[in-house]
């Protein structure tokens, strides 16, 4: 029999070894397995060319961060639109050069805030924006044509941008000198998000019309953000994230093409967007190879000629489901290990996520801080000096073969499928998204993928300093109801009615770009609520197909 103390002994040794995790993996998360040493002859075709040359491999301008620095954003929004534009104003004060709105469920899905749907999430997420009242409020005082401001939306995003146009017009601000840009990527939303309203083909020609009308009226603004992000998020690998990014993206060339538009011209303002996480090297040889595959797609594709066409411009978010509420204060070294992966990879836009984000709103000092560490990059470590600085690393240079090998495999098995659209219609890809997330829980769920303070090295009274509490205004809720309330009394109503049926007229023809009507509707505050239900009526809604 053992003792006591034996007892004890044996109990603290086990716990220990719990607590110490055995030798890191040799493989990325995305099953490549890195040689111990990469030597030159591993790397037999080296690209030759220099930034901003074809295919832009090391970065798509010729002199990178020396010429301009990377906009920096945090992603915010909550509540109503005065207490974000006191948020965007706190933000632009300490140095934040581009916006990045956060909108609440209810916008992103079509709800007003009166409907029974949207009440209880009323400003929970971002803020509520259900008609152009609201969108004054949130851009007052904030100079449009010298503000870059990012939406991220989807479901509405041509609504959003309508709404942006017509505060744009309210201020004298010509359309054309307008930067930002509205993510308006639905089909990644029906794989990952979940904030879809119509089916798919219709969703594709909203899509259609926003990028073809934004070339003409808004040429600096761009009226895609083509979003791995989320897919990353949903549980997939970084492989998986860029190829089904890029997927979707010759998706929508074909879509713009299909509609008699010019891809020299339309490509020069497709964007992306991705997450970017812990393997560091991984990260950024993503980056690198995607830019330099989406190149050599659309010029052999497409037989795009014009270079800035064929420059891959993306913007990236530090953190996502990186980051944990087991130990925050943890998320402050991830954010910033993020942070220097997205400033190598070459990103033309970059969002920090504050420490506490796992577990709610950021309060203005943690804001701060994720801004802080933005400019702590840019301006101490001394990285933006030059172009692409880990060009010619052995490991980097082979790593970025791979990925690219391994990115256009995905690619290859959706276009056999039959292309993303009947992939997604067929709830293809979402299958292989949640078999993928399944995959990645079990692995953090055994320990064989490390997260510090979560799976390993906790403490058996481990309590978690949340530091700050963020409280969102309990009045808020009514300040937005009776403000949606009188715009709806004092706007002309029968001006109204009319606007939104000519735009379910437009929307009955496949030839008619809706952009125009949605400016209309929005100038005369019309509602999102009206909007998507005037679209539904000709359009219904997307049905999520299940497949096992």
């Amino acid at each position: 029999m053992t003792d006591a103390k034996s007892d004890r002994t044996a109990s603290m040794r086990t716990h220990s070894e719990q607590q110490q995790p055995g030798m890191p993996s040799t493989q990325t998360p995305s099953a490549i397995e890195i040689p111990v040493v990469v030597t030159p002859d591993m790397v037999p075709t080296r690209d030759p060319s220099l930034p901003g040359e074809y295919p832009f491999t090391r970065g798509i301008y010729a002199e990178g961060y020396r010429r301009r620095l990377w906009t920096f954003r945090q992603y915010s929004g909550f509540g109503s639109a005065e207490e974000t534009n006191t948020r965007y104003r706190f933000l632009l004060d300490r140095g934040q050069t581009g916006l990045s709105v956060a909108l609440d469920l209810p916008t992103q899905c079509g709800y007003d805030p009166v409907d029974p749907m949207a009440r209880p999430e009323i400003g929970k997420v971002g803020v509520s924006l259900s008609n152009l009242s609201e969108v004054e409020i949130l851009f007052d005082g904030i100079d449009l044509s010298r503000t870059s401001t990012s939406f991220t939306i989807n479901g509405t995003a041509a609504m959003i941008y309508a709404m942006y146009l017509a505060v744009a017009d309210k201020q004298s601000v010509p359309r054309e000198k307008l930067t930002g840009t509205i993510q308006n990527d639905i089909l990644k939303e029906y794989v990952a998000r979940g904030t879809w309203i119509f089916p798919v083909r219709p969703s594709m020609r909203l899509i259609a019309d926003t990028v073809l009308f934004s070339n003409e009226e808004t040429p600096r603004f761009n009226p895609i953000s083509i979003a791995g992000a989320h897919f990353r998020d949903a549980g997939v690998t970084a492989v998986e994230e860029m190829g089904y990014t890029l997927a979707d993206g010759l998706a929508y060339v074909d879509e713009l093409v299909k509609r008699g538009g010019d891809v020299n011209q339309f490509s020069r303002r497709l964007s992306f967007f991705f997450y970017v996480h812990m393997d560091f090297f991984e990260e950024v040889c993503k980056f690198r190879a995607g830019r330099r595959l989406w190149a050599r797609l659309l010029k052999e594709r497409y037989a795009v000629t014009d270079p800035d066409a064929l420059r891959f411009r993306f913007g990236v978010v530090c953190g996502g489901s990186s980051l944990t509420a087991a130990q925050p204060y943890n998320n402050i070294v991830r954010v910033g290990i993020e942070n220097m992966a997205a400033v190598l990879g070459g990103a033309q836009s970059i969002f920090t996520c504050a420490y506490d984000e796992a577990f709610q709103i950021p309060t203005e000092k943690s804001a701060e801080l994720a801004l802080r560490t933005q400019q702590i990059v840019a301006y101490e470590s001394g990285v933006a000096r030059t172009v692409d600085p880990l060009g010619g690393s052995y490991l980097v240079e082979w790593l970025t073969d791979r990925m690219e090998q391994e990115i256009e495999k995905v690619i290859g098995e959706i276009e056999e499928y039959g292309g993303a659209v009947k992939a997604i219609e067929d709830g293809y890809l979402q299958m292989r998204t949640a078999q993928r997330a399944r995959l990645r829980k079990q692995s953090t769920d055994s320990g064989e993928q490390v997260v510090v303070g979560e799976n390993y090295f906790r403490h058996a009274d481990q309590k978690n300093d949340f530091g700050e509490v963020f409280h969102l205004d309990p009045q808020s809720v009514k300040r937005v109801l009776k403000k949606y309330e009188q715009v709806r009394d004092r706007r002309n109503n029968k001006a109204v009615t009319r606007l939104l049926n000519r735009l379910g007229e437009a929307a009955a023809k496949d030839s008619e770009n809706l952009m125009p009507y949605l400016i209309e509707c929005c100038h005369a505050y019309a509602t999102i609520g009206e909007m998507v239900t005037t679209l539904k009526q000709q359009w219904g809604e997307f049905v999520e197909p299940v497949r096992f």
